[in-house]
């Protein structure tokens, strides 16, 4: 039975996810990924006018599954600002621990194509850097985070770096080390707030 249009398309974008995320984007060609897909190279460009363009449709894909994802297992992110951002490191070091692990795709991507301000593919990875910004500001603000706007943008700086060390030195602990910094923020802000309640921030008395 012939595939459907969108059967077809799909296994094209896991075929090139597969690849982009095991080897980099410059080092596949679409020879190799309309092989794995199991399609012929004219039927790639029937969907994709490029690999480019192909590249972009793969993170907007994996974007959408991966916030579908942390939709369905919010639930999970629940208490005080420290306990979330536990959680949160928690997830980020057993994902990072997995064997064959390169680290984030959508910052690989934006690296390889840091000469492409333009590049589609950097602005679905701006676009999906910065729901995540968003998603962990909005949970900082339910637990009650003084200035969780800003708190989630230090968390996600962590993160990033956090990401950007254990590739070049192998080493997952920086993940606890990450979380550790990231809870002292948290924690400052509920130190500044308790010295203003009580009138014992430095000026406080004129």
């Amino acid at each position: 039975m012939p595939r459907s249009p969108e059967a077809t398309r799909r296994r094209l974008l896991d075929a090139a996810f597969q690849l982009f995320y095991q080897r980099g984007f410059s080092r596949v060609g679409v020879d190799e990924i309309a092989e794995l897909a199991g399609i012929t190279k004219r039927t790639l460009y029937y969907h994709f006018e490029s690999k480019d363009d192909l590249l972009a449709a793969v993170l907007q894909l994996q974007h959408e599954l991966s916030f579908a994802h942390v939709r369905k297992y919010e639930q999970r992110y629940q208490g005080s600002a420290a306990e979330i951002l536990s959680i949160l490191f928690s997830e980020f070091a057993r994902w990072s621990a997995k064997p064959g692990w390169t680290g984030a795709g959508f910052t690989r991507v934006v690296m390889e194509l840091a000469d492409l301000p333009g590049h589609p593919a950097r602005r679905a990875a701006h676009h999906h850097k910065l729901e995540f910004e968003n998603w962990i500001a909005e949970r900082l603000a339910v637990a009650g985070a003084a200035s969780p706007a800003e708190r989630a943008r230090e968390v996600v700086l962590l993160v990033e770096g956090a990401n950007a060390l254990i590739l070049i030195h192998g080493d997952p602990s920086y993940a606890e080390t990450a979380a550790r910094a990231a809870k002292r923020l948290v924690s400052s802000d509920g130190t500044r707030r308790r010295k203003v309640a009580t009138g014992s921030t430095p000026g406080a008395d004129g």
